[in-house]
């Protein structure tokens, strides 16, 4: 013997089945609403790293061809509603992906995209024997000595240096670089301290 259901209990039949149908069509939103990334800290996906990091959609991008290697870096921050400058209280969630952490000694060209809210940009430290990346001490100012640099890319839309790399904007930098170690930092005012570094070795 068959019974039917009630039609209060097919309703919520229904509805169950169209939340998980949602549910599992719409993903992880971050507060840019892009989908959950791979969890490996690597560019690419709205949600980068383990974090809920905000993905600028790029307004303007880097040549097509560069000269030599090309490493692109993600300049990431979270927790904001809107675009602003570079200053950023400490313990404020940010990260700097590069992606390629090993390259051929030579002409390196890096790309720097702002995928974060705040400014951003891209400096190239040597990296002393022996020391780790991320160890430098602040000043102050929340930022790093930068002696010894060997170039940055700090301009929205445009290579080289200047007033920061704006929200959703691209820099890029084509520089010489020797066998070493070297650090890729965002030295604005607590950038440094909240986790924007990464090693790059050229080999």
């Amino acid at each position: 013997m068959t019974t039917s259901r009630s039609p209060h209990r097919r309703t919520l039949a229904v509805l169950a089945a169209s939340t998980a149908l949602l549910l599992s069509g719409c993903g992880s939103a971050d507060i840019g609403g892009g989908m959950m990334g791979g969890g490996d800290g690597s560019p690419g996906g709205m949600l980068r790293g383990d974090g809920r990091y905000h993905d600028a959609r790029l307004s303007c991008p880097a040549p097509a061809t560069l000269p030599g290697s090309t490493v692109r870096v993600s300049l990431m921050d979270m927790g904001m509603m809107q675009a602003t400058d570079g200053v950023a209280r400490l313990g404020a969630p940010m990260r700097l992906v590069a992606s390629s952490r090993s390259v051929p000694a030579g002409t390196v060209s890096l790309v720097a995209e702002n995928r974060g809210w705040r400014t951003h940009e891209l400096v190239v430290l040597p990296l002393p024997d022996g020391a780790a990346a991320g160890r430098r001490v602040p000043g102050p100012d929340g930022r790093v000595p930068e002696e010894g640099s060997v170039g940055e890319a700090s301009a929205s839309c445009a290579a080289g240096t200047g007033e920061g790399i704006a929200s959703g904007a691209v820099g890029w930098v084509t520089l010489p670089l020797a066998p070493g170690r070297y650090e890729l930092v965002c030295n604005l005012e607590n950038h440094y301290a909240n986790g924007m570094y990464q090693e790059l070795d050229v080999r």
